[in-house]
């Protein structure tokens, strides 16, 4: 289940939000400048699918992004918890960082809790089945795919090279939630 908790600024014990009501979660993170979005699943994909089989079944609203936002790239990542990295991989995305383009992601499969640190408010998504979001340029936040990663999902990228993240060096991100799966 999708969900939202909105926090204060480097004080995750005062809790200024919380929702598991997708409407409520889109309202809030258009608030802070985040496109948040649901995308129907019809098709079931499973582990291990091909990428192309994987965009293929959401064609429609991949290329409707691109057609509005210019996008050069798209990749589809498939994570699970029998995969010897993991823990690296994890580790990779847990600190704060910026990147110089939207992050796009669809959740095809799985979950994901992303953290964004906007306007002296720290908001955790959990982002499931489903789920579109796309954290704004030099937006500070961190991700996390939790120790038994179970996850697929569609990345979108203006930046040929993909992923390249702009770490901040704050340790904010050591005092937020983790995802416990």
């Amino acid at each position: 289940m999708s969900e939202i908790r909105i926090y204060t600024n480097n004080d995750m014990t005062n809790l200024l939000f919380a929702s598991d009501n997708k409407k409520s979660i889109a309202q809030k993170l258009q608030a802070l400048g985040v496109r948040y979005e649901q995308w129907q699943t019809d098709t079931t994909i499973s582990a291990g699918a091909e990428p192309e089989f994987v965009m293929n079944a959401y064609r429609k609203d991949i290329d409707r992004l691109v057609n509005e936002e210019g996008y050069q790239t798209v990749d589809v990542i498939s994570l699970s918890s029998d995969n010897p990295q993991k823990a690296q991989l994890r580790q990779k995305f847990l600190n704060e960082h910026t990147h110089s383009e939207d992050e796009v992601r669809f959740f095809v499969a799985g979950e994901g809790l992303f953290t964004l640190h906007i306007d002296g408010k720290v908001a955790e998504v959990l982002c499931t089945q489903g789920d579109l979001i796309s954290v704004p340029a030099n937006t500070p936040h961190w991700f996390d795919m939790g120790p038994n990663p179970n996850f697929i999902a569609i990345r979108l990228f203006n930046n040929p090279e993909g992923w390249v993240a702009n770490y901040t060096g704050s340790d904010i991100a050591d005092y937020y939630n983790r995802l416990e799966n």
